[in-house]
Order: C-alpha cells, then structure tokens, then sequence
C-alpha cells in the first residue's frame, strides 16, 4: 500500500518500523522541522526523522504543511492512505481529503476519554486505572473521528507518563498494522463521554498541597518528564520527581523529617519524598538531599 507518514516525537517511531516491516510502500515521511535542544540549543532531529533516515526513507520538514505548494505536493504523490501519529500540525480539510482510505491516527486513549494532546499524561494524573490505544480516521474535529480498533491496559500503581508511553507506543504500531491489514468497522465516537487532555503547561506542575496524596502523586506521576511536579524552595524550585504516601500527619506545604526521610504535607495526610531536584542540582534520593541541606523547623515549600 502506498502510504504518507507524518510524525514527530519518540511515541511515533515504533508505529513507522512497524509499517516498513509489514511491507508498504512509505513514499514519503513528514515530521516537523529540526529545533534547538538542550544545553547548547543547537539544532536536533526529531525522533521520527532520525528513524526515518536509518530506514532510508524521504523525509520532507515543512514548517506550515498546508500551504498550497505542500498540499500539491502531497497530491502528486497519491498515497492510499496515510498515518499520523504525533504529528504536531492541524491537518486541514484539503489535505484530509487526498487519501482515498482517508488519514488514520494512533491515540494513546481510549477514544472518546482524553481527546487532545496529552492523553497518557492527564489519565494518570486524574488518577485513571486503564488506558490504552485507538486507531482512528481523521477528521476536521480534535480526536472525533470514527473509532478503528482498540487496545487496553491496566495502569500500574507507580508506573509514570514515561513508563506507560512506552507500552503503548509498542501496541499502538501493532494495532495500526492490524487496521491496515484487516478489515474494519468504523464505530463513532459517543460525544457525551468524551474528555478531554489539554496541552500541558509548566503551570500545571505546580504544587497544590489541598489536594490529597494520592491526588499528588498521581500527578507526580502523570507530568513527567515535564512540566514535573513543583513548589518552591526557599525560592528555589524544587521538583518532586517519585514520592509514595506518608504515614505523618502534617500542616499542608510543610516539610519534616524523621530520620534520612522527607515528608510534605497535604490536604489529608502527608507524602514521602523519594527523589528531589534543586534548582540547578542533580535529581537525586531525598536521603542524599538532606545530607546537604538542613531544614529548618518550620519549614515549607510553597
């Protein structure tokens, strides 16, 4: 099958290997332009393209895909179908339309729950216990096309965003080579039961001790690697990178220690801090933390 594959980040990559193994002809793959990373901000290849060049594919970066020039272009080249999976751009009505078995996506949800742009982050920061994959078609609407084909997972009690993407990468690229290869009955998506999973925002890290422990660390668990979950400490930020539920009883905020153990205060009860950063320091155990930073009695992180 000739086919059109547009995707960005480290999520996308197993889905493309996984539609070269099987066999189709990728005439084309789409990911967005090289952008400064790290320390240096020197210019890096997004994942898809560093995969898509170690398969030797064509690779095409456009900044906006729908002008008319790319929009053409995608016409020429006639693809059966195309899949997107990450991509980062709206797609518009004139490049939806060029496939004639339309543009299929992999959700990491399932649809019609976490519609939108962090769907692995926000179920498990809302405290979800199952998630899973969708395969979809494309249409004008965000994440409300007709339902392909499922697949569903329990979310471990301390398993991350980081950890649970992972599994779902794998299995969303072998659903998408089933919906490819067999044949499937759209299903449309209920509109009453769909949630949504907003881009997520430094803000949204930030520490909110009304809320219970388990709220906090689910969300400890669910924003990572960024925007993390944060206060501030003397100041500084200070990330909250593992924790589990405390046994202390402490005022909302404050932090105490009992031993080599860190302690933060909620709502209801209080979390043990595993592992910490400082600004401008080493993630690193909250046992190793407090050898070099003495608390005072009072203390509390904002």
């Amino acid at each position: 099958m000739r086919l059109i594959y547009l995707g960005t980040p480290a999520f996308a990559v197993p889905t493309l290997e996984a539609i070269v193994r099987d066999g189709h002809d990728v005439i084309g793959v789409f990911t967005q332009p090289d952008r400064p990373r790290g320390r240096g901000q020197k210019d890096a290849m997004p994942p898809v393209k560093e995969a898509a060049l170690r398969l030797g594919l064509r690779v095409f970066q456009p900044e906006r895909i729908r002008t008319v020039e790319n929009v053409e272009s995608l016409r020429t080249m006639a693809p059966d179908v195309m899949v997107a999976v990450g991509y980062g751009q709206i797609l518009p009505q004139s490049i939806l339309d060029i496939p004639p078995r339309g543009i299929i996506n992999v959700h990491a949800s399932l649809l019609p729950k976490y519609r939108g742009a962090a769907p692995i982050q926000w179920a498990i920061a809302r405290g979800e216990a199952v998630t899973g994959v969708t395969t979809m078609k494309i249409d004008s609407g965000l994440d409300t096309g007709d339902m392909l084909l499922k697949w569903e997972t329990p979310i471990g009690d301390g398993e991350n965003a980081i950890e649970v993407a992972d599994r779902l990468a794998v299995a969303g690229a072998e659903l998408l080579v089933r919906t490819l290869g067999e044949p499937v009955t759209p299903v449309p998506q209920d509109p009453t039961r769909a949630t949504y999973a907003p881009i997520l925002k430094r803000e949204d890290g930030k520490a909110d001790w009304s809320l219970s422990a388990q709220e906090i660390l689910n969300r400890i668990r669910g924003f990572q690697p960024w925007p993390g979950y944060y206060g501030f400490l003397r100041g500084q930020r200070f990330h909250i990178w593992k924790a589990r539920v405390g046994g202390e009883i402490i005022p909302p905020g404050a932090l105490r220690t009992r031993g080599k153990a860190l302690y933060a205060g909620c709502s209801e009860g209080s979390i043990e801090l595993l592992e910490v950063q400082l600004e401008g320091k080493k993630r690193m155990a909250a046992s190793a933390f407090l050898n070099g930073f003495t608390l005072s009695e009072n203390e509390v992180m904002e």
